[in-house]
Formats: C-alpha cells, sequence, structure tokens
C-alpha cells in the first residue's frame, strides 16, 4: 500500500506559535513538521497542542517567510537521535549537527529518541563507589558516587562554567558529555578552547544550544545531551554529564507552555515545568544490571541569589544533594567559591571510610564555629582564651581556606586531598600544644 502524503496548512500565527489544520488526525504531541516559506525554505517545527481542531506548533527556528496558506508536512519519523562512540571530541548542535568545522559528524546504526523515559526505578542499579572529580573541595566535603545526581547552585558570575570545566578535565569518569543550554553566544568558544582545553575535549561531546536560539532547540539540546550520555552508558561506561543549566531548561519549558497557552503557576513558570523536571534529570543515574552509569551535576542558576525560588527548590528536592556556591566567597577571592556549610552529598558518609569520615567532621565543625563568630572575631570583640574550640577554629581558618581554594589548572585526587585535610587538621593540634 503507498504511503499517504500527509500534509496541513497554516491557518493562523500568534506571537511565536503557529496554527496548522491538517485533513486527518495523524498528529500527536512531540511529532514533528516541516513548514515550507514563501521562499522555499523549510522550517522544522514541533507540535505542543490542540486547540478547536487545530494544531499548535512552534518552530525550532525564526518565522521570516511564513504566511497563512503555507504548506505543512508531518515528518515520518519521531526524534530520534544515532549517537556513536565517533562523536567524542566533537561539538554539536540539538539535532546532532557538526558546529565545530571538523568535517562530518558519523551517525550511529541504533537510533535512539531523544525524548526517553528513565529507565525503571526496580530494574536500576544502585550507586556505584566514589567519582573523582578533581576538585579537592568537592571531593573532600561532598563526595560524589557512581551514579549520583547533584546540584551546583550559583548565581550569574560566581564561577560555575570554570569548575564544570575542572571536573571535565580532572574526573576519573571514561567519558564526559556536556550541555551547554541558553549559553552566552562568545562564552561557547571561550568554554571549549580555554575553560575545557584539547585534553577534556578528547574525551567529551559538547551539546550546544545559544540563548538566541528557540525555546524548542533549547529544549532539545538539553533532552540530546542525556540521550547521548544514555548511549554510552549502555556500552558500560561510567559518564560524568554536566549541564549548564537546567534554570534555562526551565525557562525555556516555561516559554513553550506559556505559547501553547498553559496557566502561569510560581513566578510565571507553568506546571510542565515541573513534570518535565525530573523527567529530564531522572534519565541520569545508575544503569540496568550489567550496564553503566550517569553521573550527573546539573548547575542552577538562582535568580538574585535566591536558592528557595521555584526552579531551585524544585530541583533540589529531585537531585542527591547539592553544591552551593557563595557569592561572598568568590568576592573575597577564594575559588572555587564552595560553600561547605551549605553543600551537601547524600550519599556520604557512607562512601567515606570512618577514618576519612571523622576528618570530615572536624574540619566541619571548625568553619562552623568560626562562621558563626566571624562578625564578633573580625571586630575584635572576642577575646582569645575564653573558648579553646573557637581558638583553634581561628588557628585552623587560614589553612582550611587555603585548602578549599584550588587553581583552574591544579588537580586534586580524592586520596591526596584527604592526606592533606589531614595534615591541616595535624598541624593546628601541634601549634595548639605548643601554646
Amino acid at each position: 500500500m503507498p504511503q499517504l502524503d500527509v500534509f496541513g496548512r497554516v491557518t493562523a500565527i500568534q506571537g511565536l506559535l503557529i496554527e496548522v489544520s491538517f485533513g486527518l488526525p495523524v498528529l500527536a504531541v512531540g511529532s514533528r513538521i516541516m513548514i515550507e516559506t514563501m521562499g522555499g525554505e523549510r522550517i522544522a517545527g514541533e507540535v505542543v497542542g490542540f486547540r478547536a481542531g487545530k494544531a499548535l506548533c512552534l518552530p525550532f527556528g525564526a518565522l521570516d517567510g511564513i504566511r497563512m496558506g503555507c504548506r505543512v508536512t508531518m515528518e515520518p519519523d519521531g526524534p530520534f537521535a544515532f549517537p556513536c562512540r565517533a562523536w567524542l571530541g566533537r561539538v554539536i548542535d540539538g539535532f546532532g549537527r557538526p558546529l565545530d568545522g571538523a568535517g562530518r559528524l558519523p551517525m550511529g546504526d541504533e537510533a535512539r529518541p531523544v525524548r526517553a523515559m528513565p529507565p525503571p526505578a526496580h530494574a536500576r542499579s544502585r550507586v556505584g563507589g566514589r567519582l573523582d572529580l578533581g576538585v579537592r573541595a568537592i571531593n573532600s566535603f561532598a563526595t560524589c558516587c557512581t551514579g549520583q545526581r547533584m546540584g551546583i547552585f550559583a548565581g550569574s558570575g560566581v564561577g560555575k562554567s570554570v569548575l564544570l570545566s575542572m571536573m571535565a578535565r580532572y574526573t576519573s569518569a571514561d567519558v564526559v558529555v556536556i550541555g551547554l543550554i541558553g549559553e552566552r553566544g562568545r562564552e561557547v568558544k571561550e568554554f571549549i578552547e580555554e575553560d575545557l582545553g584539547p585534553e577534556g575535549l578528547a574525551r567529551s561531546v559538547v551539546v550546544v544550544a545559544t540563548s538566541d536560539e528557540s525555546a524548542l532547540m533549547r529544549r532539545q539540546a538539553a533532552y540530546l545531551t542525556l540521550t547521548t550520555a544514555e548511549y554510552f552508558r549502555d556500552l558500560g561506561l561510567n559518564v560524568l554529564c554536566l549541564m549548564d543549566s537546567v534554570t534555562r531548561f526551565a525557562m525555556a519549558q516555561r516559554e513553550i507552555g506559556l505559547s501553547s497557552g498553559e496557566p502561569p503557576a510560581a513566578k510565571g513558570y507553568t506546571p510542565t515545568v515541573f513534570s518535565e523536571l525530573p523527567r529530564l534529570l531522572e534519565r541520569a543515574g545508575p544503569g540496568e544490571a550489567g550496564k553503566g552509569t550517569i553521573t550527573g551535576l546539573f548547575t542552577v542558576l538562582v535568580e538574585g541569589d535566591d536558592h528557595n525560588e521555584p526552579v531551585a527548590d524544585a530541583v533540589r528536592g529531585i537531585l542527591d544533594g547539592h553544591i552551593v556556591l557563595d557569592r561572598k566567597i568568590a568576592e573575597r577571592g577564594r575559588f572555587p567559591a564552595v560553600n561547605i556549610l551549605r553543600s551537601v552529598s547524600r550519599t556520604m558518609p557512607a562512601c567515606n571510610p570512618p577514618a576519612e569520615q571523622a576528618l570530615i567532621a572536624e574540619a566541619r565543625r571548625s568553619l562552623s564555629l568560626y562562621d558563626d563568630m566571624e562578625e564578633l572575631i573580625r571586630l575584635g570583640a572576642y577575646k582569645a582564651g575564653n573558648d579553646a574550640a573557637l581558638d583553634r577554629a581561628i588557628q585552623l581558618q587560614p589553612a582550611l581556606e587555603a585548602f578549599l581554594g584550588q587553581g583552574r589548572n591544579e588537580q586534586a585526587d580524592i586520596g591526596t586531598g584527604f592526606a592533606e585535610l589531614e595534615a591541616v587538621l595535624k598541624s593546628g593540634q601541634s601549634e595548639g600544644q605548643r601554646r
């Protein structure tokens, strides 16, 4: 039986929303369409809803050239990707097209759905052993395990991109998949060439959708990032998936929802934002038995440094821990600006030996005590000798600050980090005994 050529016509355009009338009930939410413009160009789009018998569609590109009556055809295949090992070292867009000028991108044999469902919870393996991220502060105080999902919460300009690049270069994971979602155009090349560098790029796949691209393309890039990570996971590899940022994915979904007539809820975010976030984030994690893992680190751009805004609050409830970058710490010149006292890894303390956990607890107590009394100490209102524990915390503070700081070109493994932390705490004890 010959295949039917299914097509429709553009009947209305409102903002970015395109209404399309099809003669047959063949479309579904998520179906791909192609719109033929006046100039003969073809613009890809996606069905996001239905109203009064018409399909509501959003384009992946600009609306230039689209008019009433333009022919619209349905793509027979859904949104699929064809990742393969040859993608390592490449920079691609949300459709899997090369952006790096390095020639044609090879395609794998297996078609993988871009909007895949997370693995069944009962079929997943447990979270594995410790994963070395190459960053001393995180390895020691927010230890991450293979298959764990963590958020990096920070305001703008606090050092998220540099921290991600350090983890991409120095991690012990087999493969790194990086999604730059809604990134500034000028920063993409800087991140790839300066922050990531040839060493980091060689074992990475970078998926890019800049801030000037459509909401559909930004969302598509986030989905493709996880699809690519799932491909390498199913090869039995330990994958580190870095996404910057989940907030821009949520903003893209909000734009899509509002365009299709969805009512705004918290801070203008539509209900589908909070249903799509777990569907995206749950795709990371341990694979099924016999497969690899996806360790996910997702940045969250907190608006106005408000860590309780809706997206940050929702993401924190989904993930297995959070790393907080503090603007005050960055302003005083310590990078990475990780606030140890507000950062939590939910796999701790089970993933660390008792001796190392004791070091962490002692260092945290010292940092917490100093933080509580910092104002009085700086004002000179505290007199040394009144509290032995606080005296020790004051004496340890410079060494602990130096321990937590790390240059962007400095690598720090887990074992060396704990050895250095032990040396810092023992030096404090020796100094206290001499006094």
